[in-house]
Order: structure tokens, then sequence, then C-alpha cells
């Protein structure tokens, strides 16, 4: 039998390989047409039962990226409820029919392996994961405003344990090939060399399936369920509102009553996916993860790798950057005035390393990617350049003008400059079409855009090839027109002088945080510029607002600068800061409409920088607000939702 897109082997010992391979894709998901595939491929099965089958991709990307969320995107568009529960039934009918087939059935597993795709992993018989760093499973649903809809809520529980299973299902977290081996998600995670030959010899050994331990067993099936659903639930209302991100209470609920069936709530009981769809924030949540591919394709086509990158400043930004770009496989010199001045940089890199890597050979291979470098020798062999140092116009001019005479003629030369223009620091070079913005922000780790700034007089292929590099690192990259403060900085800045302007007005820091949390912001704004450091947020403070804001500067705030206190590098800011966190006292009652007085003045420099063309256009307006600013998402961006206070 012939099928479009899964390719067929029978071996020796009569099991049948099953290839992964969507057609005219570079990723597999699961799409209608291949679902349909899987049907027949089961009739096919059905009707001459095989040895074994064992499911594997034929792409080098990954084994599944889940079903096709371009799907339930028009489905949200349409907000067509009746669609919406015939795509959730249809994966879930097709994978229970997988589960219950009477021959082996194996999932071997390389590369990512997310939603859908994990929930037909779970719907097999054994799960087999390649050791890799690519190797990633999870269950993200919850970060599009739905659940997992095709048994994932009622197998991953049985494999794993109720517990782990909520830490997966109610975050979106994702984990390597050798943490699912421990949690009993995978039976082998092995290296790629053996990986065919361990699949096999699963099938033909047919161990029983593993079960849960007996405590695990008590937690998920026995009298303690509700418990713990309890206690997720808790978890879950610490970090997110129910009113503003109902899905992790839906998978909740949805184990809890009806034990993951989807077939058993009713249209409108909270925990049905056409209530979650046809809800804001799932329209929402899908919207950005098209802003979060809307991001990605602005490096997409352009042929430019980077081999070594030179960063000078070893800063917590510069040396962050430095990390990062090793982390993710560069060559990386770092440059400061001393070794001194560079050790504090090592040291954080190490601690990223083993906390992202955690295997010793891949923590020593990313540490020799990245050499000191006090004497900036690395400048002369780079492809990229990046000046981190102080914000300081004319210090900026004095490094650039030494780094253009040193630097090979086609090297990027790159400033992470937070919101100086690029126009005036271009001065100090002889070619100031070299130069362009790679703005990162703070904690560089954490943070996934980067500004790609455009100056006047920059080289649009420069752009191009930084743009490349950001993806290349696996950040996600924002072009942006040379404006004081760019784009994220430009909307921040309103929001947070309104803050320390409530201050100002004895409002307490606790009061203001609570406000915006309200709104949906994942950070107060008090808390936010302690995080940024007071100082920095004055001096965009001042780039942003031009003379007005020299002369009107809020008074608490000058009076902490003035002290030294200046957030949490200091351990005191507005918050005293302990072990990397605010000790904050109880918030008082929110004054009404603090929320909205907070977050007005972004939506309209939100607007204003948008008109004035800071970015292309309200798309990316948007992915740049939720993923550079933390715009609340489940509002969908700060243009997205001023449309929606128009339309109410």
């Amino acid at each position: 039998m012939d099928f479009q897109h899964f390719k067929l082997r029978t071996d020796a010992e009569g099991i049948v390989w099953v290839g992964i391979d969507v057609a005219g894709a570079s990723v597999n998901t699961l799409g209608g047409p291949v679902r349909a595939e899987f049907r027949a491929l089961l009739d096919h099965f059905e009707a001459t039962p095989p040895k074994g089958v064992v499911f594997y991709s034929e792409k080098p990307s990954g084994f599944v990226a889940g079903a096709d969320v371009g799907e339930f995107q028009a489905i949200a568009r349409s907000n067509d409820a009746q669609a919406a529960k015939a795509l959730v039934a249809e994966g879930y009918d097709m994978y229970e029919r997988l589960a219950a087939v009477r021959y082996p059935t194996l999932a071997l597993i390389r590369g990512f392996c997310m939603g859908g795709g994990l929930e037909l992993a779970l719907a097999c018989r054994y799960r087999v994961a390649v050791d890799e760093p690519a190797t990633k499973l999870g269950l993200p649903e919850v970060m599009l405003g739905i659940l997992p809809g095709w048994g994932g809520v009622k197998r991953l529980p049985q494999v794993v344990g109720a517990p782990a299973a909520f830490d997966m299902m109610l975050t979106g977290k994702m984990v390597d090939a050798r943490r699912a081996r421990t949690m009993g998600l995978v039976d082998e995670a092995v290296p790629y060399r053996i990986m065919w030959n361990t699949a096999r010899g699963l099938i033909a050994k047919a161990p029983p399936a593993r079960k849960l331990p007996f405590l695990q067993n008590l937690l998920t099936n026995g009298p303690l369920r509700g418990y713990v659903a309890a206690q997720a639930e808790k978890q879950v209302a610490r970090r997110a509102r129910r009113e503003h991100y109902p899905a992790p209470y839906a998978i909740i609920e949805l184990w809890k009553r009806f034990n993951g069936d989807i077939h058993k709530p009713a249209p409108t009981d909270a925990c049905a996916l056409e209530t979650l769809l046809n809800h804001p924030t799932a329209r929402n949540l899908i919207r950005v993860f098209g802003l979060r591919e809307a991001l990605k394709a602005q490096a997409k086509g352009i042929d430019f790798q980077a081999a070594h990158v030179h960063v000078v400043g070893a800063g917590v930004m510069g040396g962050d950057i430095a990390a990062w770009c090793a982390l993710r496989g560069l060559r990386v010199t770092l440059e400061d005035l001393d070794a001194a001045r560079i050790a504090p940089a090592i040291q954080r890199a190490h601690a990223l390393f083993t906390k992202r890597l955690r295997d010793p050979r891949r923590i020593r291979d990313a540490m020799d990617l990245l050499a000191p470098d006090p004497a900036g020798a690395g400048a002369r062999k780079a492809d990229v350049i990046i000046e981190a140092i102080v914000e300081n116009l004319e210090v900026k001019r004095r490094v650039f003008a030494a780094l253009e005479a040193r630097a090979r003629p086609e090297a990027i030369l790159a400033t992470n400059t937070s919101s100086i223009p690029l126009e005036q620091i271009a001065t100090a070079l002889s070619s100031p079409s070299r130069l362009v913005g790679i703005h990162f922000f703070n904690p560089v780790a954490q943070m996934m855009l980067v500004e790609v700034i455009r100056g006047a007089d920059t080289d649009p292929a420069i752009v191009r090839k930084a743009l490349a590099l950001v993806d290349q690192i696996d950040k996600l990259p924002l072009e942006c027109k040379s404006a004081p403060g760019f784009w994220v900085n430009r909307i921040l800045a309103p929001y947070l002088t309104e803050a320390m302007r409530c201050l100002d007005e004895g409002i307490a820091p606790e009061t203001i945080d609570a406000a915006a949390l309200a709104y949906g912001m994942p950070m107060g704004p008090v808390e936010l510029a302690d995080v940024v450091g007071l100082d920095v947020c004055a001096a965009v403070g001042r780039v942003v607002g031009g003379e007005a804001a020299l002369a009107n500067a809020p008074r608490k705030l000058t009076e902490k600068i003035d002290a030294g206190q200046l957030g949490k590098k200091t351990g005191q800011g507005f918050y005293r800061w302990v072990d990397g966190k605010p000790q904050k006292a109880k918030a008082g009652a929110v004054p009404p409409g603090l929320d909205l007085r907070l977050i007005t003045p972004m939506l309209d420099e939100a607007e204003r920088a948008l008109a004035q063309g800071v970015v292309a256009n309200a798309d990316l307006a948007d992915a740049g607000a939720i993923f550079g600013a933390g715009f609340a998402p489940f509002r969908g961006g700060p243009i997205n939702a001023r449309r929606a206070e128009a339309a109410a």
C-alpha cells in the first residue's frame, strides 16, 4: 500500500518500520491529510498484523512537532465549536485505536517530540529516546491556551505519575532524553549509534508495560487523586489567574473529573476544548504562536553563519551574551581591561552550562569555546564583534574607532546599546554602514527577544546578517529602526515612569505591582525597575523622554539613585533583595483604575512608535512587546489590546 506521508519497510524479523515524512514540509506535523493516512495505516495493520511496529522520523528536524497549529488558528478565528470538537475527537479516537492494538508498538524519538507527537508516542507500548541535546519531549498546548486533547491528559499521568505529569502539562515544560528516562516517560535513552538495535530488541523481547511504583499509583489512581489535583491547582493559582489563563485549570479538571477522556465533558464545560478555543485567551495565545513564527521568519533564507563572535565588555550583559553564544556552539572571545574583570563572567558561564547541559563532557566542550581575551586579539578574526560596555556615548565612540581599525573588513560591528541612537555612535567610524545594533535583554539566558537595530546608514546586508546571527543562537530577532529607546524600551519607559509617579504620590510599591499583575503582566513595574537597574531606567527615560524627562524626573527614583540603591544588583532598590528575590510586604487594596493608569501610557506609546515606523507592522510590534517587554501574552500585545478595547 502506498502512502504519501509515511515510508514503510518490513525487516527480516517481520517488524514494520514506519518513517514519518510529511510531504512538502520541513517538520512533521499532524494535519488533516496526515491523520487520514494514519488511520489508513492502522487499517492496513489490522488487515495484516505485523510482528511489531516502530514509528520514527525521516526528517532531521525531529520526530513530530505536534498538530497543525494552522488548523487551530482557523478554528479560533471562526469560533466554530463543532469544528473544534471534531478535530479533537478525531485525534483522540485515532490514538485510542493505536493504544489498543495487540502487536507491540514503539516510538523511536530523535529531536523534538511535542504535543500530538508526544501523544502519539504515549499511545505506543514502548518509547526510546536518542540521548542528544536536540531531543526534547513536551506537551506545550497550555502555551496555546488549550489542553493536550489527543490523550495526553489521560496517558501521561499513567506513565510518569500525576505529579510529574502536571509539572509538564501545566507549564509546557520540555524534558531531555535522560530526564525522560529517569521519570519513566521513555523506556530507554540511548546514543544514536544503537537506537535502531535498541528499538528492535524491545520489540523482540516485548516486556510487560512499565507500571507505576506504589506511591505514584496511589497519587494517580488511588484515594489521593483529589489531593494531587488540589495541590496542582494551588500551584497554578500562584502563577496564573483563572480568568486570564483558563487552560491549566481545565487540564486539572479534565483529569480529576473525567480521567482525561475528552468525550465526557459537556460542550459548555470549562474543560471542554471547544470552550477553551472560544475563549479570548486561546485566540490570542494561538496568535502569539504565529507572532513568534513571524519573528523567526525575518531571518529565513539569509545565507550567513557566524563561527566566531568577539564580545567587548565582560560585565553582566557582555559576559552573558558571550556565554549564550558559546552555549549555542559558536567560538567566543571575551575582551575586557584585564583577566580579573573577565573571571566573574567565566564563572557565570560555567554555572549556565552546568544548569543547561548537565553532562560534564558537554559542559567542558562549551567552556572550551569561550576564551578570555584581555588583549582583544579575537577582534582580528571574528565574524561578529559585539560591544557591551557602559551606556556612555563618548566611551562607545572611542571603542568603535579602535575596533574598526582591528576588525576584518567583512566583520559585523554591533552595539548592545539599550537606547542610544546608532547614528550618534557611528560618527566614530570611517564606514558607518558597518554598524548595527544587536540589543539583548537581561537576563540574557531567559529573554528570547533580541532587537536588531538599523541606523540611517546601516548597510541592509549587515542588518540581514545580524538577523541571521540572532536566529543562529536560538533567539527571536526583531528588526527596529534606530530611534530613542528602539521598540521595547520606548514602550516600557512611559509604563515605568507612570509607576514612579505613583510612588511619588505615596502608593506602596507592592500595591502598584499588584495592579499590574491584575492586568496580566508577569511582573510589576516597580519590581521590573529594580531588576533592570534604577540607573538604567533613568538613563533610558532621559533618552526616550529628552529634556522633559530631565526636568520632571520622579523624585523617589532620583533619591534612590543618589543613595546608590540601584535595585537587585546592589541588593536594595524600591525593594530589598535577598538571594535574588524581592522582599515584599503584603499589597494593600488596589485603587480602582490603577491598572489602566499604568498600562495606558504603554499602549499610547506603542501606537505612536508603530506610526513612526520603529517596527514594520502591528504583528511585529505585538511580538516585540510580548517577548521583550513581558506584555500580558493572553491579551495578544499592546496593539491587539487597544483594538480589542475599541471593539468592546
